[in-house]
Formats: structure tokens, C-alpha cells, sequence
């Protein structure tokens, strides 16, 4: 077997204490695209709706590295 790590899911993160600022910044991304996100299980979201939340915070961050790697920082 690879190199597999102890956690057995894709949804843990390599710093944990960044879990509450994700989830604050997939809240923003849902309102700003009009999905409705609710706290807690959201099931009943289309396919279309959860990828656009993921796709525009993934471009968001790509965005962001960009700009503090032009900046120097």
C-alpha cells in the first residue's frame, strides 16, 4: 500500500483549526452565489449547487496565493 495516513477520509484537514474559517468561507461563497446553505447537513443540494460553492472558493483561493505571490509576501 502507498503512504496512506491514519485518517481514512477526504474531508480532514492538515491544520484543524482552520476548519471553523472554511466553513465561514463556504458560507460567504454560498450567499454571494445564492445557494442556499444551511448549518448541518445540506442533502438536498443539487450537484450543480455544491460544485459551484467549491469551484468559486477554490478559484477564490487560487486568487488570493496569486496575489501574495505577485506581492512578494
Amino acid at each position: 500500500m502507498a503512504n496512506q495516513s491514519s485518517t481514512s477520509g477526504t474531508n480532514s484537514m492538515a491544520v484543524p483549526e482552520a476548519k471553523a474559517a472554511m466553513n465561514r468561507f463556504k458560507e460567504e461563497v454560498a450567499s454571494e452565489l445564492g445557494v442556499p446553505l444551511k448549518d448541518g447537513y445540506n442533502g438536498d443540494l443539487t450537484s450543480r449547487q455544491a460544485g459551484s460553492i467549491g469551484g468559486e472558493m477554490v478559484k477564490k483561493m487560487i486568487m488570493k496565493q496569486e496575489q501574495q505571490m505577485s506581492s512578494g509576501q
